[in-house]
């Protein structure tokens, strides 16, 4: 077992760190669920001290007034800037644990004639509620524990402090216990949830891209592009097929290692070029229909395809893909000059009600780019008299 096993639940702090963010999302449900429980609970007391009901006095009405107003406003605050709460989660555990345990030292100093109950059962609720680092818990646990003596001690007489000390001690070790118990089979739970999603990831990037470009593959693009022609009526929307010139002479005269060599660089632009080069992989599916982002894909051997979303027209696009060329020119691979390419390319039309439409326009316009001569772009309603060199 590792060294701080412990302080983890039972793990090492690399699994434990993998499961925060499953960890913060779990405690701050349960602040806002065990602070709304707790407001409820002090709006009762309240009402019951107001009408002097159940043996609660009038006197105690400013003690719930200012737990009311305590919980309400950190309910307020969890549920109006929850993304503050996130990034701040620790620090909101250990708050609504001083507020609870801080009410139950207190209730039970208001009470000095009985034994403590309220400060007992909000620790087991607390041991049981939120998840942090086991030596912080045991430390703060502790520290409250002091403070619960003291008061008794000093307020109450010493059978009944005895008393709660004796119910104390079985309490805090019984809370101990159950919290690291409990929070270690959460952290377990979170544990295989990870690792379910991390090979549900791993199919997926397999199912849907190219082992040697990271793009996607002829099956996902095509469906992605599928979903966004039925999608997007209204937006303007391009696709460019483009063929990498001379590429079977790179294969014969320097085999297909720097064959391989002059695909990966070639899809890294592309990447590079539509800017998401740096996008995780695995999201990048549901970032390209949420944010419409343009993307790749590899068709085979050394044809690749391009989608283009976000641009406000033709001008606009012929730039990209020009940009997209200049870059494949440039590139720096031992022996070669760069990387040619020619590029067909076509809009989306209202008619276009799936793909094939598109690409089929796309291909014949790669066709006449490499007949005019290659390495440039040409449209799909464009000739090769209209149409000038990239």
């Amino acid at each position: 077992m590792p060294e701080n096993s412990f302080n983890y639940y039972g793990y090492d702090k690399e699994t434990y760190l993998e499961c925060s963010e499953l960890i913060t999302m779990t405690n701050r449900k349960h602040i806002f669920i065990m602070i709304s429980w707790f407001l409820f609970v002090n709006v009762l007391y309240l009402i019951f001290s107001t009408l002097n009901l159940f043996g609660l006095s009038q006197m105690r009405i400013p003690f719930y007034v200012s737990y009311v107003a305590i919980a309400f406003l950190l309910d307020m605050l969890l549920f109006l800037f929850p993304q503050f709460a996130n990034r701040n989660s620790t620090a909101f555990v250990y708050l609504t644990i001083i507020i609870l345990l801080s009410y139950g030292i207190i209730a039970s100093v208001l009470q000095p004639y009985m034994p403590a109950t309220m400060y007992l059962v909000l620790l087991i609720l607390s041991a049981l509620s939120f998840i942090d680092m086991m030596y912080r818990i045991v430390v703060t646990f502790l520290l409250f524990f002091a403070t619960f003596l003291a008061s008794s001690f000093i307020y109450k007489t010493f059978s009944i402090a005895y008393h709660d000390m004796y119910n104390g001690l079985i309490v805090l070790t019984l809370a101990l216990g159950l919290h690291y118990m409990y929070q270690r089979t959460r952290v377990q739970q979170f544990v295989l949830y990870q690792r379910d999603l991390h090979i549900q990831r791993e199919l997926e990037i397999k199912s849907s891209f190219d082992a040697l470009t990271s793009l996607f593959n002829r099956g996902k693009f095509f469906a992605l592009a599928e979903e966004i022609i039925r999608q997007s009526k209204e937006d303007y929307l391009a696709v460019c097929l483009l063929d990498l010139d001379g590429f079977k002479q790179v294969n014969d005269t320097y085999g297909h290692q720097m064959g391989d060599k002059v695909i990966q660089i070639a899809g890294r632009t592309l990447l590079e070029s539509i800017g998401i080069a740096n996008c995780d992989i695995w999201a990048l599916s549901e970032k390209v229909l949420k944010e419409k982002l343009s993307f790749a894909g590899r068709l085979g051997g050394d044809e690749f395809i391009v989608f283009i979303q976000g641009a406000s027209g033709r001008a606009e696009v012929r730039t990209a893909l020009a940009a997209m060329l200049a870059s494949l020119n440039e590139a720096e691979i031992t022996g070669l000059n760069g990387i040619q390419a020619s590029f067909g390319a076509t809009e989306i039309i209202p008619s276009d009600t799936d793909f094939d439409g598109a690409y089929r326009r796309a291909d014949e316009a790669l066709y006449r780019s490499k007949r005019a001569g290659k390495n440039r772009i040409f449209f799909s309603d464009e000739t090769e008299e209209s149409q000038g060199g990239a």
